[in-house]
Formats: structure tokens, C-alpha cells, sequence
């Protein structure tokens, strides 16, 4: 019995791990890696297994950086299934879709600014080196239909006709609808077959709604083997979802290998109990100086979560009632998802909400942006507001059009409320604008490049730590000794190499055997 990873190692994105015994290979999550645009694009095409030699595929949850390149092995030929919990099913039926959109609508922008650059050469003569506003907007009127759509068809004429070079999107709307063709959903704790002599059991893994631990149980020459892949840990005591679960059977409590994520194996969360009161302090400060509140955020479990402490807040009646725009269609859909799981919920959001007949995701100042148009009058809109929005690194989608029109101004706060990559912009503006806050806002304000363009970054940055859906290294601890699973070895996988160090020493400290495999390596279990 062999466990190999080949994404999520020592990195965060790209979640991947195959399991192979008894000529079964099963893969674990089948993630798109994130970060810089063209290094990841060249990573997330590599597919490192030929998925026809695939039996089945376990996803964790519904995470683009765990189910993203499921289209690519629907594409080339995967014969098997994909086995994930019944909310997770649901999930991944509007952000699979949404991942194909993002794809065609980048590779379409990137083939018009292609066919633009050319045009634009074209145009010049030897004694003419700069076109007029005139001949720009000619080029314009030829490649799109009002300011936002791009005519595809006559971009791609211009590309055959030319021989230029074409950006085809890593899979298609299509593509991602033939994927879910192939999902299947099954409830925690309930043992599937996903191999020959292998079961694989679910249970709450507490980081988003259908986030799952997997046991994988496989019989082999006689010998029972078990494999626990995390998947990505919760945080204990947060609102809407239960915690991660710590009550295993009896027979299953001796792990032969735990597959353990360490996202912050070096770090400390704010507290749980004070999210509410850091939220508000970012909310009073801001209408004080008359600005609005952008927060990147990602569509699906840290929305959601934002919507329902705001809804506290506002019950509460303890701040300014700003209106609050959910800007992402798929946050909108993905709500409707959480709103069909109460199954799910915890005990606080029964008592909170449901049994005083309240919708935790709906109330009187929250409003959903469904359109193109509806959302860039939302970006034009100057009134204090706070606006949610994806993509949660800031690395496509409607987010950056309100970053583009609001982190110039000094009123302003971007608001942070979750993990950022390296090498995204996220990141870049959350280091860049916690250097000039720490520097007093002294001196020219940083600078940052995104869609083509410069932008000072006058508004000021914040970041709430403890939205993480990720357990820190305490919670990491709490569920390993409130689980009192007798563990043989554990691999470190999703994370950094400056948090999976350290938590390594930590844990070999605790009495655990630990390693921290590369990719491709291979771990005999």
C-alpha cells in the first residue's frame, strides 16, 4: 500500500494524493493550484497521472483547490467515480461551473488583448508611433459590444486569419457539466466501496458545510491498513457548522498514516469569540471616516459565515447599519446550498436563528448582486457600504473592479478575512498595506499593478485572522489528543514550508512519528 502526493506539497494549492493497493488507485481530491498566472497555468495543465489508470477519486470538499482539475480527468478519459459527502456534491454543481466560466472569460480577454496589441501595430506607421483616441476607439468598436462583452467570434477570425497565438481555457463550461456526471454523495460515517477490498468512510471535518475527513480502510494479503487524509482541519467553536469530529469507532482508532493538512502550523488564531468584535471595530472605524468596507472573499463557507455574524451584529444593533452587497453569483448560489443542508448546522445556529424562525442568510440590509450591470453601478456607487465579493485572493472575478475604484481612497478599508497565497495579489496588497500602516502611512503609499494598470493604496488594510477555516496549530493539537487516535506516522501536506517546519517539531515533540514528503515521493505504508 503506497501513498504518493503530487499537489499541496509544501505548498497550498493543488491539492493531490494518490493511494494505491490491491491494483486500486484511488485519488485523493484532484485540486487546481493557484498563485502566479502563468506558473500555475503551466502546473494546473501537467496532469501528473494518466487518469485511465484511476479506479476512483475521493474529494474532501468543494474547494477549488481540492476538486478544481476534476474536468481535466472527465476530459481525458477517467472511467471511475467521485465520492464526496452529499453537501460537497451539491457545491461543486455551481463552483465547477463557475471555474469553467472563469477559464473562458480569461482566455477570451487574453485572446482580445492579443488581437488589440496587434491591431494597434498594425495600425502604426514608421513615422506614426502613437494612434489616436479615434483609431483606439475604432479598434475597441471592432473587438467588443459595449464596454464589458467581447465579440469572441471576431477575435478568434482575427487570431486564424493572423496565425496568432490562441489561449485556450484549462476546461469549458461543458467540460465542468460532463464532470459532475460523475459525482456521487453519500452521508458522514456511512463506509463506501472505492476499490478492491477498500472502503472509505466520511466524517466532519468542521471547514466548510461537507467538509470531510476520508478513513480509507483496504484489506490487504490479510492485513487491514488505515489511512486518515484530513483533508483541511476546521477551527472548534465556530458559528453555522459543527466541529471537527473526534469520536471514532473503536476499531478504527489505530491509524497506519494520517494525511494531516498544516495551513498554519506556526501560527495562533484570534480567537473564536472575539470575530464579532474585531468585525465591529473594522465597521465603526470605517463609517467614521465615511469610507466602505471591501472585502475579498471566497464564495463559498467564508461568505456565508461573514453574512451570519453580520446578521448578529445588526441584530445587535451595537453599529451603523451599512447596506451590504454580496457581489458574486456564485456566493449567491452557494448560499441556496447552505440553506438546503440545516443538517449540518450546529447547535448555536438552531438556537440562534431557526428556532425563532430566521433565515441566518437573509435580513433586511443584505443584497444580492446577481448581473454585470447591477454590479458596476455597485462600483461606481460612492456611499458607504461594505461590499463582499469574490475571488477571496483577489485573483479574478468582480473583486477587482472594487478594488480598482476604491483603494485609492484613504476612507477606504480592505478587509482581509482569509488566507492569502504567495504570489497572489491578496497577498501583495495585504503585506504592501501592513508595511505602510506600520510605517505610520508615512511617504508615498505602495503601488499595485492589477488589470493592466497602477493603484495607489490609499485605503487602509485590515485583517481578521480568526475567519480561518483552517485550524491553527492549537486546534491541529486539540483534535489529534481529543481523538485519541493511536497514530503511526503522519505526513504533512498543504502548507508552507516556514509552517510545516515548525509543526513538525512540535509535533515530534508531542511523540509523533512525522515527515513532510515532496512531490512525487512515494510513502510505503
Amino acid at each position: 500500500m503506497y501513498l504518493t502526493s503530487y499537489g499541496a506539497v509544501r505548498e497550498v494549492t493543488g491539492s493531490m494524493h494518490l493511494l494505491t493497493a490491491n491494483n486500486s488507485r484511488i485519488l485523493l481530491d484532484c485540486g487546481m493550484f493557484q498563485g502566479r498566472r502563468k506558473e500555475s497555468n503551466a502546473k494546473n495543465r501537467a496532469m501528473p497521472i494518466d487518469p485511465r489508470i484511476l479506479t476512483n477519486v475521493v474529494l474532501s470538499h468543494a474547494h477549488i483547490d481540492h476538486c478544481g482539475r476534476i474536468p481535466l480527468l472527465t476530459n481525458w478519459n477517467f472511467h471511475g467515480r467521485v465520492i464526496a459527502t452529499r453537501a460537497t456534491v451539491d457545491a461543486c454543481h455551481y463552483l465547477l461551473r463557475d471555474s469553467a466560466h472563469i477559464q473562458e472569460s480569461d482566455a477570451q480577454y487574453l485572446n482580445y488583448k492579443t488581437v488589440r496589441h496587434f491591431l494597434h501595430e498594425k495600425k502604426k506607421s514608421a513615422k506614426k508611433k502613437k494612434l489616436t483616441n479615434k483609431e483606439i476607439q475604432t479598434i475597441k468598436t471592432l473587438l467588443k459590444k459595449g464596454p464589458h462583452r467581447i465579440k469572441t467570434d471576431v477575435v478568434d477570425q482575427w487570431i486564424d486569419r493572423f496565425h496568432l497565438k490562441s489561449i485556450e481555457p484549462l476546461y469549458t463550461t461543458a467540460d465542468a457539466e460532463d464532470a459532475l456526471e460523475y459525482f456521487e454523495g453519500y452521508p458522514y460515517e456511512y463506509p463506501v466501496t472505492v476499490g478492491k477490498d477498500i472502503t472509505c468512510t466520511f466524517y466532519e471535518a468542521g471547514h466548510i458545510l461537507g467538509a470531510a475527513m476520508s478513513l480509507i480502510k483496504a484489506v490487504v494479503k490479510g492485513t487491514v491498513y488505515r489511512i486518515l487524509y484530513t483533508g483541511d482541519i476546521g477551527r472548534f467553536d465556530k458559528p453555522i457548522i459543527r466541529n471537527p469530529n473526534t469520536v471514532f469507532p473503536e476499531e478504527d482508532r489505530t491509524i497506519d498514516l494520517l494525511v494531516m493538512e498544516g495551513t498554519y502550523g506556526d501560527r495562533e488564531h484570534e480567537p473564536v469569540k472575539e470575530l464579532k468584535n474585531e468585525l465591529k471595530k473594522v465597521i465603526t472605524t470605517t463609517v467614521e471616516r465615511g469610507g466602505s468596507i471591501v472585502i475579498p472573499s471566497f464564495a463559498f463557507g467564508r461568505t456565508q459565515e461573514i453574512i451570519y455574524l453580520l446578521h448578529e451584529i445588526y441584530n445587535e444593533n451595537e453599529v451603523p447599519t451599512l447596506p451590504i452587497y454580496i457581489d458574486s453569483p456564485l456566493a449567491v448560489n452557494l448560499t441556496r446550498v447552505f440553506g438546503e443542508h440545516p443538517e449540518i448546522y450546529d447547535l448555536l445556529t438552531h438556537k440562534t436563528f431557526l428556532e425563532i424562525g430566521q433565515n441566518p442568510f437573509m435580513f433586511d440590509q443584505i443584497h444580492f448582486v446577481k448581473s454585470v450591470e447591477e454590479s458596476m453601478e455597485l462600483v461606481n456607487d460612492k456611499s458607504p457600504n461594505i461590499v463582499i465579493s469574490a475571488s477571496g485572493m483577489c485573483e479574478a472575478g468582480r473583486i477587482l473592479h472594487h478594488l480598482r475604484y476604491k483603494i485609492h481612497n484613504p476612507q477606504n478599508t480592505v478587509l482581509f478575512v482569509g488566507y492569502q497565497a504567495k504570489h497572489t495579489l491578496g497577498r501583495r496588497i495585504m503585506e504592501a498595506g501592513n508595511n505602510y500602516e506600520a510605517s505610520g502611512r508615512q511617504g508615498t503609499p505602495p503601488i499595485m499593478k492589477f488589470l493592466n494598470k497602477t493603484y495607489p493604496l490609499h485605503a487602509h488594510v485590515d485583517e481578521i485572522g480568526g475567519f480561518s477555516a483552517h485550524g491553527d496549530k492549537n486546534e491541529m493539537l486539540r483534535f489529534l489528543r481529543e481523538s485519541r487516535l493511536k497514530i503511526k506516522r503522519i505526513a504533512l501536506v498543504h502548507g508552507e514550508e516556514d509552517q510545516l517546519n515548525p509543526f513538525q517539531e512540535l509535533l515530534e515533540a508531542e511523540g509523533y512519528k512525522v515527515m513532510i514528503p515532496r512531490s512525487g515521493e512515494i510513502i510505503k505504508v
